[in-house]
């Protein structure tokens, strides 16, 4: 990390408890990329991590999000319109007040957090969608789509899915990406191993150059 980069940790309240935003802020960024983790697990994901080095080495504002569930200690993610709840008034939090983050305001995560973003970026007039790992169904159940929830993807967005994605391959999600979303092909499951490393930074990489700033 820069020695002009700015890392901090706010505790913000929400209807299910305290969460944790994870900020990293350069001197004069483009804007903000707002990320949240998946229901499995924190913020250690790979493709999270990589996000947050790309877009920050990009001169982006990036927030890792930490979902009250996951501070309390508690194991399971708890029903979407909680998440939701938590999300929604943590990024006006962080777009608000003394110290606030700079628009254009790109929103995302990985997994369930991709699914927050798209259904939370209406009511937060999101600029730009970055969705890891999108859980279009469950393994084994691809008559339950939750293509209802994609088609809610800020204009633009783009989706990097691992190409043995059993929530989805990039095949499966391709007939339902809402106008104005681009799909970029990792190889790699729903959690991407070490070896996806250097083709996420590619994808990144693209990425970032297309963002909105």
């Amino acid at each position: 990390m820069s020695a002009q980069t700015r890392e901090t940790v706010r505790e913000i309240e929400t209807p299910g408890g305290p969460g944790r935003a994870h900020v990293q802020r350069p001197q004069r960024p483009h804007g903000t990329v707002v990320l949240g983790h998946g229901a499995g697990g924190g913020l250690g994901a790979i493709d999270l991590a990589v996000a947050r080095e790309v877009l920050l080495g990009a001169g982006w504002a990036v927030v890792l999000i930490e979902q009250p569930w996951l501070v309390a200690g508690r194991r399971v993610a708890g029903r979407p319109p909680t998440l939701d709840a938590a999300w929604v008034p943590m990024v006006e939090a962080l777009l608000t007040g003394r110290g606030r983050l700079p628009r254009p305001l790109v929103v995302g995560g990985r997994s369930a957090g991709a699914r927050v973003a798209c259904r939370t970026a209406g009511t937060l007039e999101a600029d730009a969608g970055l969705l890891l790992s999108f859980p279009l169904h469950l393994p084994g159940q691809p008559d339950r789509l939750r293509a209802h929830e994609l088609a809610l993807a800020p204009d633009p967005s783009w989706v990097v899915q691992g190409t043995r994605d059993t929530f989805g391959t990039p095949e499966e999600l391709r007939p339902h990406l809402p106008p104005g979303t681009t799909l970029l092909e990792v190889p790699g499951a729903h959690s991407y191993p070490k070896g996806s490393r250097g083709a996420l930074i590619d994808a990144l990489t693209r990425i970032a150059g297309m963002l909105p700033a």
